[in-house]
């Protein structure tokens, strides 16, 4: 059994890039070109490398504070405590950057993670390199072939118009706090800001026994 989250939004309750832009006012700019990615109204790659070119020449040190400054969602801990307890592989897909990420893989015990990477030239922001494009479903059967995952045993947690390919190969599509256009394509939906319901709906469509622990 597998499950796959996105990041920013899912994993992390916060968009990175917008709040990089806040240090140099930029935010709504960045902000609208977001929303435009995530609404799905703007090629996606199109988009971040817009928001790249504009952030250009931040220097790592603002750039490392912010990553690590973005709080972990609520219940994500215990969803992923909870699957990977019960035998479970957890794998996040990002259109973030191994700078936030990497940290993330760590706190919640992640097995896989894909991402993008920010380039820094002279210890200032210069550029992006895309591994995770709009097609984050091409990322993951990588690791899905690699670990010989059946499709109706993979869980897909996501809220942007630019994850819903993932939709494609799994059994189970949460919409979590999502676009309109990802609960209509989603197997269910989870509104409540708290990952840890997650839980409760693998339980009811597998017929599992799932336990999640408090964790303090």
């Amino acid at each position: 059994m597998l499950a796959i989250f996105d990041v920013e939004g899912v994993l992390l309750d916060a968009e990175f890039l917008p709040i990089l832009a806040e240090k140099i006012n930029k935010q709504d700019e960045i902000w609208e070109i977001t929303r435009k990615g995530i609404e799905g109204t703007i090629k996606w790659e199109e988009g971040l490398r817009k928001r790249i070119e504009l952030l250009r020449g931040i220097d790592y040190e603002t750039c490392k504070e912010v990553a690590d400054s973005l709080k972990v969602m609520t219940g994500a801990r215990e969803a992923c405590f909870a699957l990977k307890a019960a035998g479970w592989k957890v794998m996040a897909v990002s259109g973030g950057f191994t700078i936030m990420t990497d940290r993330l893989k760590e706190e919640l015990g992640l097995d896989y993670v894909f991402s993008n990477e920010l380039i820094f030239k002279n210890g200032t922001l210069d550029g992006v390199v895309i591994n995770v494009d709009s097609d984050k479903a091409k990322s993951a059967m990588i690791k899905i072939k690699e670990w010989k995952e059946k499709k109706e045993n993979i869980v897909v947690v996501v809220d942007g118009a630019n994850d819903v390919k993932l939709f494609e190969i799994c059994g189970l599509g949460v919409a979590f706090r999502a676009q309109d256009i990802v609960k209509d394509l989603a197997t269910v939906t989870l509104e409540e800001k708290d990952l840890s319901k997650l839980i409760d709906l693998i339980n009811t469509h597998y017929g599992l026994k799932i336990q999640t622990q408090t964790i303090a």
